[in-house]
C-alpha cells in the first residue's frame, strides 16, 4: 500500500470558509502599496467605463439629435481625453496585479518551507512528499491568482455595477430601481451555488495530492517497479486516482457550467423589462432616446462583470480549498520546541544518560518501556538487533528527532530538553544507509557540512574520509556534477562523500546508520578507516547489520524488544555465546559460505 493510500489528510468543513478568505486578503495587505494601487487603478477605470456609456447618452441626446455640432466637438474630445486615462489605468492594475501576485506567491512557499525546517522527523514520517510538494506548488499559484487576479476582478466587478447603478438611478430612477431588483436575485443564486461548488473544488485538490503523489512514487521508484514487474498494477492505481479526481473535477465544472446561464438568464429578464418599460416611458416623455440606449447599454455591460465575479467566485473555492491545506501546513506546530529559558552550553561533550525512559511511535506500541543506560564521553557503542527492536530509535532519541514521553535524557548532567535545539544538532554528524547528495558539485555537497569552509578544508576532509582519490580521478575533480541525488556516482562514492560531508563539520557526537550495509567490500574499508579516525575521542554510535564492522567498539549493545539483552566488547559478548555469538557466528558462516560458492564458480567457469 501506497504512502498516499495510508496517509489521510485533514478534512475539511463543508461551509464557506470566511477566516480562510480573510487570511488569504491579509497576504496581499503584507504588500499594501500595490495592493492599493491596483485597487485604485481599478476603481477609477470602472467608474471611467461607466462614465463611457454615459457620454455615448449624451452623443445621441445633446449632439446628434439635438444638432448641436459644438457639444458635439467637446464631447468628442473629452472621450478621446479619458481614453488616455484608461490606457494609463489598465498598464497601471496589470503591473500592480502581476508583482502583488507574485510577491503573495513567494511569501507563501518561503513560510511553508520554513516551517518544514522546523517540523521534526515524525511529520514526514506520516505526510506524503507529493501532499507537500501539492502545496508547495498548484495550491500556493491558485492561492496567487486570487489575490491578484481574482479579487481585482471582484472589485472591478462590484464598482462597475454600483457606477451603471448610480449612473442608471441618475438618468431615470424608476427604471434604475427596476435593475436594481436584479441583483439580489444573483446574490440568492450564487448562495445555493456556492455550497455544492465548494465541496466539489476541496475533493479535487485532496485527490490532486493523491496524484501528484502517485507521480512522485512512480517517477523515484522506477527501478523497484520495473524489477518486480509492478507496471501494470502501478497503472491500475494511478487510473483509479485520476479517475476519482476526473470525476470530482466534472461535477465541479458542470455546476460552475451551470451557474453562469443562470446569472445570464437572470440578466435577459433585466433587459427584457428595461426595453418594454423604457419604451412606455419614451411614449410619455419621461425617457430620451439615448436614455434608453444608455439602460441597455448599461445591463448589457453590468452582464460581463456579473458573469466575471461567477467564475471568480467558482475559482476563489479552489482558492479556499488550497489555502485551507497550505495555512493547514503553516499552523502545524513542531511536536519538538525549544522550550522557555533554553540555552546552548556551547559543547554537548560529556556522558550521555538516559533515566527510565518511555518512548512509543503510537500510543498502543511502545518501543522503550524505562530504559536506562549510560554512555560516557568517547564511548563507541555498536548497536545490533532483529530489525524494529529499537536501534534507530535510540539514536534519534539521542539526536533529539524525537523526545521521550516519559523519564529524560541527560547530556553532561542536564535534561538536553533544556538546550537549545540547534546546539543539538549542529553538533551531530550523522552518515546514513543511503547517502543523499543535492544537485550540484562535489565541492557544493562537502561544503554543506560547514558553509564557511575553505577549499582547503574540504579537501583535507575528503582525504581523511578517503574520498580524494576516487575525486581526483573525475574529469573536474571537485567541480564534477553529483547529478540529482548522487546519480552519477556509484553508493560507495556517495558515502565516502557523506562521510566527508560529516567529518567537515567536526560533530562533537557522532552516529554511523548502516553506513556500510549498502556497499562493496573495498568501499566498506575505506569507510571503516575513516570511520576509525572521525570515532577517536567522540562519543559515536553505530547501527550495524554487518557485524565485521563494530568488532573495534567500546561497547556493543544488544536491543531486544525495546531494551538491552547482552551488552559487553565483541570478545566479552563472544564468550558469553548469547544472542550476539549465534548472530556473529551465524553471519561469518553465511558470508564465508557465500565466498566458498564464489569461488566454486569461478573455478567452474575456468575449467
Amino acid at each position: 500500500m501506497s504512502d498516499q493510500e495510508q496517509f489521510e489528510e485533514e478534512e475539511f468543513t463543508t461551509q464557506f470558509n470566511g477566516q480562510t478568505v480573510v487570511r488569504i486578503a491579509a497576504q496581499g495587505l503584507l504588500h499594501w502599496p500595490l495592493m492599493l494601487g491596483y485597487l485604485l487603478c481599478i476603481a477609477l477605470l470602472a467608474v471611467l467605463e461607466s462614465y463611457f456609456t454615459y457620454l455615448g447618452k449624451l452623443i445621441i441626446d445633446d449632439g446628434i439629435l439635438a444638432g448641436d455640432t459644438e457639444a458635439l466637438r467637446r464631447i468628442i474630445v473629452q472621450y478621446v481625453v479619458l481614453m488616455v486615462a484608461q490606457a494609463g489605468l489598465v498598464y497601471g492594475f496589470i503591473t500592480c496585479a502581476a508583482r502583488l501576485g507574485e510577491r503573495v506567491q513567494y511569501d507563501l512557499r518561503k513560510k511553508m518551507f520554513n516551517r518544514l525546517q522546523d517540523l521534526p522527523l515524525s511529520y514526514y514520517n506520516r505526510t506524503p512528499v507529493g501532499w507537500l510538494m501539492s502545496r508547495l506548488t498548484s495550491d500556493v499559484g491558485r492561492v496567487g491568482e486570487l489575490v491578484s487576479w481574482g479579487f481585482l476582478d471582484t472589485v472591478w466587478g462590484v464598482v462597475n455595477i454600483l457606477a451603471a447603478l448610480g449612473f442608471m438611478l441618475y438618468i431615470n430612477w424608476r427604471m434604475g430601481a427596476i435593475v436594481a431588483l436584479i441583483i439580489p436575485a444573483l446574490v440568492v443564486v450564487a448562495a445555493l451555488f456556492k455550497k455544492k461548488i465548494l465541496v466539489e473544488y476541496r475533493q479535487v485538490r485532496k485527490l490532486n495530492s493523491k496524484v501528484t503523489g502517485s507521480y512522485n512514487e512512480g517517477i523515484t521508484g522506477v527501478r523497484v517497479i520495473k524489477s518486480l514487474r509492478r507496471e501494470e498494477e502501478n497503472l491500475d492505481e494511478f487510473g483509479n486516482l485520476t479517475g476519482q479526481m476526473y470525476r470530482a473535477a466534472f461535477r465541479a465544472a458542470w455546476l460552475s457550467a451551470l451557474f453562469l446561464p443562470t446569472v445570464q438568464l437572470i440578466s435577459a429578464i433585466g433587459v427584457g423589462s428595461i426595453i418594454w418599460y423604457g419604451g412606455w416611458q419614451f411614449q410619455t416623455g419621461s425617457m430620451t432616446i439615448g436614455g434608453i440606449q444608455a439602460f441597455i447599454s448599461y445591463i448589457t455591460f453590468m452582464l460581463f462583470p456579473v458573469q466575471e465575479m461567477a467564475r471568480v467566485y467558482a475559482e476563489m473555492q479552489q482558492a479556499i480549498a488550497s489555502g485551507e491545506r497550505i495555512f493547514s501546513l503553516i499552523d502545524a506546530l513542531p511536536e519538538i520546541q525549544d522550550r522557555e529559558g533554553a540555552v546552548d552550553l556551547g559543547t554537548i561533550r560529556g556522558d550521555i544518560v538516559f533515566e527510565n525512559v518511555d518512548f512509543a511511535y503510537e500510543d498502543d506500541k511502545p518501543v522503550l518501556e524505562k530504559f536506562n543506560l549510560r554512555i560516557r564521553q568517547g564511548e563507541t557503542i555498536a548497536l545490533v538487533g532483529p530489525t524494529g527492536a529499537g536501534k534507530s530509535t535510540l539514536v534519534n532519541l539521542v539526536c533529539r528527532f524525537f523526545e521521550p514521553r516519559g523519564g529524560r535524557i541527560l547530556i553532561n548532567g542536564t535534561d538536553y530538553q533544556e538546550l537549545t535545539l540547534h546546539s543539538i544538532h549542529s553538533r551531530i554528524g550523522i552518515v546514513l544507509q543511503t547517502p543523499h547528495l543535492f544537485s550540484g558539485t562535489i565541492r557544493e555537497n562537502l561544503r554543506y557540512g560547514r558553509l564557511d569552509a575553505s577549499d582547503g578544508e574540504i579537501e583535507a576532509a575528503a582525504q581523511m574520509a578517503g574520498a580524494h582519490d576516487f575525486i581526483l580521478a573525475l574529469d573536474k575533480g571537485y567541480d564534477a556534477e553529483v547529478g540529482e541525488g548522487g546519480v552519477l556516482l556509484s553508493v560507495g562514492q556517495k558515502q565516502l562523500l557523506s562521510l566527508a560531508r560529516a567529518v567537515l563539520s567536526n560533530p562533537e557526537i557522532f552516529v554511523m546508520d548502516e553506513a556500510t550495509s549498502s556497499v562493496d567490500t573495498l568501499a566498506e574499508a575505506l569507510i571503516q578507516e575513516a570511520m576509525e579516525k572521525l570515532m577517536a575521542g567522540r562519543t559515536s554510535f553505530i547501527i550495524a547489520h554487518r557485524l565485521s564492522t563494530i568488532k573495534k567498539a567500546d561497547r556493543i549493545l544488544v536491543i531486544e524488544n525495546g531494551g538491552v539483552s547482552e551488552m559487553g566488547s565483541h570478545a566479552e559478548l563472544i564468550r558469553k555465546r548469547g544472542h550476539y555469538y549465534e548472530l556473529y557466528t551465524k553471519q561469518f558462516r553465511d558470508e564465508h559460505n557465500a565466498e566458498l560458492e564464489a569461488t566454486m564458480r569461478e573455478e567452474l567457469v575456468v575449467a
